[in-house]
């Protein structure tokens, strides 16, 4: 059966955005540049995006050797479009590919080819602040072998689709579902970076969560099953207390969990707000008796994709649970409209998290 890519360009000046679901929507153009042991990078520019030729002993299909980034470029209320915390992306890029031993994206070349296919592109996106261009890094091997060896030539790759809400634009908050069977990552393991070979093995738990009425999976700890790490594809957050005086909690960063953009950023977010930001270990039983007794008033995902969204509900093979008093508290919104506030340019960027395109 033949298929066909999405390409929200072909209709960018017929009017709004198609709502298709999200990773669908797909711009016109793609960044690619290859790598060889001879020749280093080379032949890197700007094309139409195009279905890629493999050969079926691409030793990337057998062996995994493949890693990928997301990251977001918005309208400015100004006109302007800005990229949000790029050098972060880059930075852990280069670490997924180290840890593949493959080899890394110069900062220059992953900004230049932001930066092209953001110019190339603008136009796809609407008016309307709250989509963006979602830009996908991709960096796979390409040799044609199955010995079993490091790949010794690479291709690169970033894409971009227009994307609204992860969950969907009516969606207040989430549910998500407690895995007791399945982990996600292991310690010396890969849980860390961003790779193609650690999701793969999360859809069986996903289906699980979806046929309990849940958005995600809340991973635990491989070891003991006890601690909380991530949701399937985002960073999670605790809000213990209310008010002033109330922290704002992640798990800490054990090896085992990916570092995302977005969680850097809430840490420094919630402090500059005047809430205390903690990273620590966090059991599920904490989780349950927290939110039994009022103690933890809210939490939340956050990510490139789901932004700041609350999660209300809890559920678990025994039973389920809630959290806090509606779909979204007050310091999961203040936290949001911070964040978007940076990311749209409405508040001062005083990180300097946003690179400005000016072209």
């Amino acid at each position: 059966m033949e298929t066909t890519l999405h390409n929200s360009a072909a209709t960018a000046e017929a009017g709004p955005v198609r709502n298709l679901g999200h990773g669908e929507d797909f711009t016109a153009h793609m960044f690619s540049a290859r790598w060889s042991e001879q020749h280093g990078w080379h032949d890197a520019g700007l094309r139409a995006i195009e279905y890629l030729s493999l050969h079926p002993a691409t030793v990337g299909l057998h062996y995994g050797q493949v890693a990928f980034e997301g990251l977001k470029a918005h309208r400015q209320v100004d006109g302007k479009m800005g990229v949000f915390r790029p050098l972060w992306n880059a930075d852990r890029f280069r670490r997924s590919a180290r840890r593949l031993a493959m080899p890394e994206i110069p900062e220059e070349l992953f900004l230049r080819a932001v930066e092209e296919l953001v110019v190339a592109d603008r136009s796809c996106l609407p008016e309307d602040l709250s989509r963006s261009l979602y830009l996908r890094p991709l960096l796979f091997a390409t040799d044609v072998s199955l010995m079993l060896r490091p790949a010794r030539e690479y291709r690169f790759l970033l894409m971009a689709f227009v994307a609204g809400g992860f969950f969907g634009d009516d969606t207040e908050s989430i549910s998500v579902w407690v895995d007791d069977e399945y982990s996600r990552a292991f310690p010396g393991g890969t849980g860390d970076v961003k790779i193609a070979g650690n999701y793969a093995p999360t859809f069986v738990a996903q289906q699980r969560a979806q046929q309990a009425d849940c958005q995600q999976v809340l991973w635990l700890d491989a070891m003991e099953h006890r601690w909380l790490e991530e949701l399937g594809g985002m960073n999670v957050f605790l809000v213990r207390g209310r008010g002033a005086d109330a922290e704002v909690i992640t798990p800490e960063l054990t090896g085992t969990l990916l570092p995302g953009a977005t969680r850097d950023s809430i840490l420094t977010l919630a402090s500059r707000l005047g809430y205390a930001p903690r990273e620590e270990r966090i059991s599920l039983n904490q989780l349950r008796t927290g939110c039994a007794n009022g103690e933890i008033s809210e939490m939340f995902a956050c990510g490139t994709a789901a932004v700041v969204t609350p999660v209300r509900r809890i559920c678990e093979p025994g039973g389920q649970f809630t959290v806090g008093d509606g779909p979204i508290g007050p310091v999961t919104r203040e936290l949001c409209a911070a964040l978007t506030g940076v990311q749209r340019g409405t508040v001062p960027d005083v990180d300097r998290w946003v690179y400005r395109i000016e072209r």
